[in-house]
């Protein structure tokens, strides 16, 4: 009997051990948004952020081309990832980020130099900054902070206000990973402007709630749509003497190497719709027309080239430079990825005649894209005019900050 009740728990054990042997069948990773979409067999992909300190040594500005009487200097480094600017009224800067999560205040000594000390730390991506007053408003996922009295507190900041429930936008689970970043600016009216990003590559979504320019007031009400359609602008600011709105603006990826193209929208009354998804200007998407005629939707003041990853503009409101520069737009060009062929990684000039219309588009600060090799040395990600008329230039990828001056 025992010999019976042993062999008949081996057969058990060997019926069995096939369950206790297989594993679990593994949850096949999301695919991330920027990938979804991607044909069969495509290798493109977004270029990985550099994320520790580059030594001045390595700071490429000897590789800027500017038009003859500009030169260009390192004015700050050591902030990986920076990007967005916004100036103090005592004259210190505050620098956004979005992959290192830090927003870093910049100080000028007596000898010229400037000292970098980091702000506020552990937020996703705080790539929007405002100031009003002595207050930094910082837009991270999620999040909107206001910080007091920011100057006098530099080495150790406030605990902040939190406006996020106040100011109400879509949460980074809405937005799927998709554009949720914010860009932020202050009005002539006193609003903060930001963007809201499509919540996709491209879809049908709700056009009340994503690919939004949208303002509020200051603590966050009156919630207002200043234009729709707009895929996902990371930089806008308003005309010094007209006061309206000017925007950059990403076209879709995965509909080849030329199309469509990135743009820069002018926005001339609110709610104004710029197509997206069905048309950007003439070109009608593809997939998502579904028969819409391209010319019931505003049209772009200019295209800026195919996947040029658009982000931060200006308008040139200082005396240093030249006239020809007063008023016109400044914008940078972070560059593509979603392009067989590099684009961008440079700052171009949109030039405007008197009534505002966009008369041509010209390179201004370039060097950074090696066309022979396929590479870059840098990425352009925001400009912003100093007091004194210089402009600097944030390069994301080195984690520096250029200062372009003019001298006759």
């Amino acid at each position: 009997m025992t010999i019976r009740r042993n062999l008949l728990g081996m057969a058990a054990l060997l019926m069995a051990g096939p369950a206790f042997a297989q594993a679990p069948a593994a949850t096949p990773a999301p695919v991330p948004g920027w990938a979804v979409g991607r044909p069969e067999g495509s290798t493109l992909a977004p270029h990985a952020a550099r994320l520790t300190v580059t030594p001045l040594d390595q700071v490429p500005v000897s590789s800027i081309r500017l038009p003859q009487g500009f030169q260009a200097e390192v004015f700050a480094h050591g902030i990986p990832g920076v990007r967005a600017i916004a100036e103090a009224p005592g004259g210190t800067l505050f620098a956004g980020t979005r992959a290192i999560g830090r927003v870093y205040a910049i100080t000028r000594n007596p000898d010229g130099t400037t000292r970098t000390r980091i702000f506020a730390q552990g937020l996703a991506q705080p790539n929007g900054l405002v100031m009003i007053g002595n207050s930094l408003y910082i837009f991270a996922v999620n999040r909107v902070l206001r910080y007091d009295n920011v100057e006098a507190n530099l080495d150790n900041p406030p605990a902040p206000v939190d406006l996020t429930a106040a100011f109400a936008l879509p949460t980074e689970q809405e937005h799927g990973g998709n554009h949720h970043w914010k860009y932020a600016s202050l009005g002539p009216d006193g609003r903060i402007y930001t963007n809201v990003g499509v919540n996709c590559n491209v879809c049908d979504t709700d056009r009340d709630k994503f690919a939004l320019l949208v303002s509020f007031r200051p603590d966050g009400s009156d919630r207002r749509i200043e234009a729709r359609g707009v895929r996902n602008s990371v930089g806008f600011a308003h005309h010094p003497t007209t006061r309206e709105l000017w925007a950059t603006n990403h076209g879709r990826d995965w509909v080849g190497d030329d199309n469509p193209q990135d743009s820069l929208l002018r926005v001339r009354r609110a709610g104004e719709d710029f197509g997206f998804p069905y048309c950007l200007g003439t070109w009608a998407d593809p997939q998502y027309n579904r028969g819409r005629a391209c010319s019931e939707f505003s049209q772009p003041a200019a295209l800026l080239g195919p996947h040029t990853a658009v982000l931060g503009m200006r308008f040139y409101t200082g005396t240093m430079f030249p006239e020809q520069y007063r008023n016109q737009i400044f914008i940078a060009r972070r560059g593509s990825w979603n392009r067989s062929r590099l684009s961008g990684y440079d700052v171009v000039v949109a030039h405007l005649d008197a009534q505002g219309n966009v008369t041509r588009v010209e390179e201004f600060l370039t060097g950074f894209r090696d066309d022979a090799n396929q590479r870059f040395a840098d990425r352009p990600a925001e400009v912003h005019v100093l007091r004194d008329g210089s402009m600097l230039v944030s390069g994301e990828q080195m984690g520096a900050i250029y200062r372009i001056t003019y001298r006759r």
